[in-house]
């Protein structure tokens, strides 16, 4: 059984989700069923293997949900010889597992294309085996994580110690897995049920080399990598298209890839006459007319750019290599190709930020409305969240965030400039869970039913805080986990497992990072 913590419509367009079921459909020794939160195919009657897609922290409550539909036990410590192994995957359990890891009996860290081939090869060949000894088994395969082999060591402080194995030949630490094929992921579902309708995604790049310092997506995928034109993208767009006129090309930075102008030129072929192209987020330094005027003839009517600042300092400490130039130079592009839309993404409550950071970002958004008169502006604008195996992993949450969200939203809004501000609450809660340990399972698991309410979530960890008063299954301490930078020796508690760069690389990039601006 897959299941993916959302409604089919979302998780249906999840390329991540497509990619692991199409990998299992695959194999004449599976027999796949799958599971949203709204619907799913048939069950077996005896279910050996029960997998989860993450992608986004605050859906973490929703897995509970659906084992207790399934009627599997919550906690992996309380599964037996006849309950299904349930393993789970996607950049939320890659980066930082330990806070779900009570409720896993195995993690796969990194890319499905390599791992999910051979944790099943390793279940399959010790199927007839106890429970523990195959889990003891899982654990020898690379990227392959048993967290019930590890246990937690902290101080009297509370303090975390190490993350140890509880046995000897079990390895001390377990690393991220990457796929280095010539091709990446694309549809195998295409269906008008879909959030995005009757789309074929196409994967053209994975990773970014950008390397902004806060940026999960760019640190945890590396190295960046691309398929080529004629082996992998065009294969891959062909086989959608005979299905579909609807074609999104996704990635960090699709622009980027070495052979993106080419097969621009190729889209703009009169065979394609009548097919919508979409493309996800693109470096606005790449931004041409060329591009904009292709992407309008294919049905796109807007851009997306992450600007993460008007403030060309806070691009410079972000290591956001974008001049204000090139920011207007795609706003003009965008216009003159033909799109009637640009939507920016920006941060607040970065490391080294101030108050005239942020009235920068405003001011630029009112000089690019007054610039290109006639293209529909908006900006989408998140909060600052640290992320494990990035090297803003030790910064806390600013709270003077919340007060830079208003303050956009007071200069843009009567400028007639759409703002899409996401919570600064939902962002609290969202580093809650992306920097703790295993001492908050129970805070999860006290959330279940009321995790769609702020107030749920801290009525959860102040229950749990009670349950456990100053013990050692204690909760991590709120504000130690959100607001405080901790100190770079501090063990982390994802110390255990191994990210595509080394902690010290890390902190010599966050320590570059914070210098600039000095």
């Amino acid at each position: 059984m897959l299941a993916f913590p959302s409604t089919y419509t979302v998780g249906i367009t999840s390329l991540g989700y497509q990619v692991v079921w199409a990998t299992l459909a695959q194999r004449a020794d599976v027999d796949v069923r799958r599971l949203f939160t709204d619907q799913g195919d048939p069950p077996h009657r005896n279910c050996d293997l029960f997998g989860l897609s993450l992608s986004w922290e605050l859906d973490g409550p929703v897995l509970l949900d659906l084992l207790e539909q399934q009627r599997i036990p919550i906690w992996a410590s309380e599964r037996g010889e006849s309950d299904p192994i349930v393993f789970g995957g996607g950049p939320v359990l890659t980066a930082n597992p330990e806070p779900l890891a009570p409720f896993f009996d195995v993690v796969l860290l990194g890319d499905g294309e390599l791992l999910l081939p051979a944790f099943v090869d390793a279940l399959q060949q010790h199927r007839g085996a106890p429970r523990a000894e195959r889990l003891r088994q899982m654990a020898q395969v690379p990227g392959v994580y048993v967290p019930s082999l590890y246990a937690p060591r902290y101080g009297a402080d509370g303090e975390l110690l190490a993350v140890e194995p509880t046995e000897p030949g079990i390895p001390a630490t377990v690393a991220k897995q990457t796929w280095r094929g010539n091709t990446l992921s694309h549809s195998a579902v295409i269906t008008p049920e879909a959030a995005w309708p009757s789309i074929h995604m196409v994967e053209v790049v994975r990773s970014c080399p950008e390397l902004c310092r806060f940026c999960l997506a760019s640190y945890l995928t590396l190295p960046f990598r691309t398929p080529s034109l004629d082996d992998g993208l065009i294969p891959a767009v062909e086989k959608g298209l005979a299905a579909t006129q609807r074609l999104g090309l996704l990635g960090a930075s699709v622009t980027q890839h070495p052979q993106f102008g080419e097969l621009l030129q190729w889209l703009d072929g009169d065979r394609f006459e009548g097919t919508r192209v979409s493309v996800s987020s693109v470096r606005a330094a790449t931004v041409t007319p060329e591009l904009g005027r292709i992407l309008a003839k294919r049905g796109s009517k807007s851009l997306t750019i992450a600007i993460e600042s008007g403030s060309e300092r806070m691009r410079q400490v972000v290591n956001k290599k974008l001049a204000t130039e090139e920011i207007y130079a795609a706003a003009r592009y965008a216009k003159e190709g033909g799109l009637t839309g640009l939507k920016l993404y920006g941060m607040v409550g970065l490391p080294k930020e101030e108050d005239t950071d942020v009235e920068a970002t405003a001011e630029l958004l009112l000089a690019l409305k007054k610039a290109t008169p006639g293209l529909r502006l908006s900006l989408g604008v998140s909060t600052f969240v640290p992320k494990a195996h990035t090297p803003f992993q030790w910064q806390g949450v600013r709270p003077e965030a919340d007060k830079r969200l208003k303050l956009l939203a007071k200069r843009l809004k009567p400028k007639g400039i759409e703002l899409r501000p996401e919570s600064y609450g939902w962002s609290v809660i969202q580093a809650l869970l992306s920097r703790s340990d295993r001492r908050l399972a129970p805070v999860i698991a006290a959330a279940r039913g009321r995790h769609e309410s702020l107030g749920g979530w801290k009525q959860a960890y102040r229950a749990a805080v009670e349950t456990s008063r100053s013990g050692p299954e204690a909760p991590p301490p709120w504000d130690d986990v959100i607001h405080i930078t901790w100190n770079q020796d501090r063990v982390l508690p994802w110390v255990h497992l191994e990210g595509p760069l080394p902690t010290a690389t890390l902190a010599k990039h966050r320590s570059e990072a914070l210098g600039e601006s000095r």
